[in-house]
């Protein structure tokens, strides 16, 4: 690769590496307001201010979280495929005994498995407790009840991905 080549390839490297992360804040941002400020100061809110919070903040910041969520992986798999580590990262490093490949693709693998949840089950569930999908009163409580445990769920598993992320990107 000749020196105009490789400078073209570096930039669109970091390029993607930063929209990686930032997407990735923007996701994990999301996901701990949600179970580290929302969710515990929704009781203290007064009854009747509490529609507002539904109706304004909620939605909004749900849009951000799940499109957080999207491009974090996308942007991820690009990345592994610019790296051509795609195969290594997947396979966690399997049979090629590479640390930097097993620490991302655990990362990698939590990531998918919380952007699964994002999109497949808090997101659908949201959507019947905010009143976007009519379902009964017992309907909407389960709804809301699904949501919130996917997205503990999720908060305990972004620690030993963004562990792995980080570990894979800056320690080997």
């Amino acid at each position: 690769m000749h020196f105009p080549e490789l400078v073209t390839y570096a930039w669109w490297a970091v390029a993607f590496r930063w929209l990686h992360v930032i997407a990735g804040i923007m996701w994990i941002g999301h996901l701990w307001y949600f179970n580290f400020t929302q969710t515990p100061t929704m009781p203290k809110i007064p009854q009747e201010l509490r529609p507002g919070v539904s109706r304004y903040i909620l939605p909004e910041a749900l849009f951000w979280f799940r499109w957080g969520a999207m491009l974090t992986i996308i942007l991820g798999l690009i990345l592994a495929w610019w790296q051509r580590e795609a195969l290594q990262t997947i396979e966690i490093g399997l049979g090629d005994h590479v640390a930097k490949s097993a620490a991302v693709g655990i990362g990698m693998w939590l990531g998918a498995i919380m952007w699964f949840n994002v999109w497949f089950i808090i997101w659908p569930n949201q959507k019947k407790n905010m009143g976007l999908v009519q379902v009964t009163p017992e309907e909407r409580t389960r709804a809301a009840r699904i949501a919130g445990l996917a997205s503990r769920v999720n908060t305990m598993l972004s620690i030993p991905m963004l562990y792995g992320m980080v570990l894979g990107a800056h320690f080997y």
